[in-house]
């Protein structure tokens, strides 16, 4: 039972000392750091150009959709590896087929719904 904790305890203590590593280099950092606050330091600083206009900007949504897309596809393309190596197996081989057309008949149905939306044409 002792060897059981002993892991727990070895990983607590490197957790202890990152937090305490990363607490004294931030400490550090703003002891030794100058500290002269002027105007020009305190605006907003974007690729070397002075802001101008207000902070807001306007984003159209439909490039959030095609991120959301991308992801859901990249998460199918996750799965799919792992569904390929378990699928070889001869006593999960069903199973695994079926889960795996149930998972991309959800994807075929989001697809399906942007589709619809007319969110994949690009204007």
């Amino acid at each position: 039972m002792p060897d059981y904790f002993h892991g727990y305890a070895v990983v607590g203590l490197v957790a202890v000392v990152g937090v305490l590593f990363v607490a004294a280099a931030f400490g550090a950092g703003r002891l030794l750091r100058p500290a002269v606050p002027t105007p020009e330091k305190l605006l907003t600083y974007e690729c070397g150009v002075d802001p101008v206009g207000e902070g807001w900007a306007h984003t159209q949504v439909r490039y959030y959709v095609y991120a959301f897309l991308y992801v859901v596809f990249a998460v199918d393309s996750i799965f799919l590896f792992p569904w390929a190596t378990v699928f070889a197996d001869p006593e999960f081989g069903g199973v695994t087929l079926v889960e795996m057309f149930v998972f991309l008949g959800f994807l075929a149905v989001g697809l399906l719904y942007a589709w619809k939306k007319g969110v994949l044409a690009w204007t």
